[in-house]
């Protein structure tokens, strides 16, 4: 099970493979049926995250399908690895171009919702079928570009780190790449209680992506750890310390929140259809729950 846990991607359906059953090739009542399997565990608590953000990701491929064939709503998949039940080891997955998630049930619990990939291109507002959207990565850009601006030019300077970062570390390719084992950046327990706030005020549009009984025990691993993690980021040549809107406005600009469990990237990237606009990676993982259990 877990060569097929692997199998997921950022790239879009034309180029990698998924497990399961496409959404174009169901009918109307199994689509349905799909799609309230992928809300329960999305959940619908928070504005623009889980199933909401989900389903804008998904209007966001039809929007870049008007202008290029390979994109469209309908090239999501669902699968469930192992035997769905309230009593065993099993994991459900969704998603398609610029999403993929992998949930871990065990005992009827959500033990497990990582590695969870979203991104979105354009990367501002878009209408599509006569229906106007706002960035699906509203919440998550913010959240970095709030939590970098809270920090000074000193403590900016430790966290930057060198290289240029042209996707997140940790997609594609993830059944090969590990997470560095030295930590980077600044260590939060040496931030001001504001910063630190911020910090753990970014991870929440990950965190907020499952239900949200699962997600308030994933807040509180992360928050008890949090003096032990660090942030980092790369590039961001115009960003202005205290000025948290100039930060990740470029190709190649990255960050990085790094703990001893959480690990979440998001990084700037050209776009591929939209050329003239940049586009969001990001990846959320674990260091002792991806694919638990498998």
């Amino acid at each position: 099970m877990l060569a097929n846990a692997k199998n997921w991607s950022n790239l879009p359906v034309s180029l990698a493979s998924r497990n399961g059953l496409e959404f174009s090739s169901l009918s109307s009542t199994q689509l349905a049926a799909a799609l309230a399997v992928i809300k329960a565990s999305a959940g619908t608590g928070y504005s623009m995250e889980g199933y909401e953000k989900f389903q804008t990701i998904r209007a966001a491929d039809d929007y870049l399908g008007t202008m290029q064939s390979g994109y469209g709503s309908g090239n999501y998949f669902i699968a469930f690895l192992g035997t769905p039940s309230a009593t065993g080891n099993w994991m459900l997955q969704y998603g398609g171009h610029h999403y993929a998630a992998n949930i871990m049930f065990n005992g009827g619990t959500m033990v497990s919702i990582t590695p969870l990939h979203e991104g979105v291109e354009p990367h501002t507002g878009f209408t599509v079928n006569s229906v106007t959207y706002t960035n699906p990565l509203t919440n998550n850009v913010t959240g970095m570009q709030n939590m970098l601006g809270s920090l000074s030019s000193t403590e900016l300077s430790t966290a930057k780190i060198s290289g240029t970062f042209s996707d997140c570390l940790m997609i594609p390719g993830s059944t090969t790449n590990t997470m560095p084992t030295v930590k980077q950046g600044i260590q939060v327990s040496t931030l001001s209680a504001t910063a630190q706030a911020t910090v753990l005020a970014a991870m929440q549009p990950w965190i907020n992506d499952v239900d949200s009984t699962q997600a308030a025990t994933i807040r509180a691993v992360y928050k008890n750890e949090l003096a032990d993690t660090y942030v980092c980021y790369a590039s961001n040549t115009s960003a202005v310390a205290g000025t948290p809107s100039s930060f990740l406005t470029a190709a190649t600009d990255y960050v990085r929140i790094d703990g001893p469990s959480v690990w979440i990237e998001l990084c700037c990237q050209n776009g591929i259809v939209i050329q003239n606009q940049i586009h969001y990676h990001t990846v959320m993982r674990d260091h002792s729950r991806d694919y638990l259990g498998l």
